[in-house]
């Protein structure tokens, strides 16, 4: 049996409102948001940490780069199961990398670096888990996207309204760095 919960968020949740409550959610069945073409689905956050990490997965087809932003107080952490992420990431003295992550590989992004990602195949999943002072990031998803009922990918990619880029973004600790160029590839 599954419980649902209705939250600040949503109507109906498989995820407690409130922390200290222990609980089990079967796979998919998190809190679901359509993103560009990605479909990100929340297992805990904010509400349930106490806002100390989130832990999500993101899954996509191969598609273009995610844009280049960073979080001034949260660590992120990628962890790829299925398929292939490009990961570009700058650290605060203005080294650039970028590596290929396939299943089983791990990669670390500090607060205040500059980041960006690519599904490199098609059915990617990563594993995400964000942390830091400033709480966490996960309601962005939805709040820049849209909720998602359905499992699965949107059928037509979810574009934000330019309007939301200006405000969305700062209340969830993600900055965007519309001008800035990657001189790894």
């Amino acid at each position: 049996m599954t419980l649902e919960y209705a939250t600040r968020y949503r109507r109906a949740s498989r995820i407690p409102a409130r922390p200290g409550k222990p609980y089990f959610v079967e796979k998919g069945e998190g809190d679901r948001a359509h993103l560009f073409g990605d479909l990100f689905t929340v297992y805990a956050g904010g509400e349930q940490t106490e806002n100390t990490f989130n832990f999500f997965t993101c899954e996509g087809p191969k598609g273009d780069i995610i844009p280049a932003h960073l979080h001034p107080d949260t660590y992120e952490v990628f962890y790829v199961t299925h398929g292939a992420v490009r990961l570009f990431v700058e650290d605060t003295e203005g080294v650039q990398q970028e590596k290929l992550l396939t299943p089983g590989d791990f990669g670390f992004v500090p607060k205040n670096c500059p980041h960006a990602y690519r599904m490199e195949r098609h059915h990617t999943q990563i594993v995400g888990v964000a942390a830091g002072p400033g709480g966490t990031f996960e309601r962005f998803f939805e709040n820049l996207g849209a909720p998602a009922e359905e499992m699965g990918l949107p059928r037509e990619p979810v574009v934000p309204e330019p309007h939301k880029f200006g405000t969305v973004p700062e209340q969830y600790d993600v900055r965007f760095l519309p001008d800035h160029q990657w001189r790894t590839r």
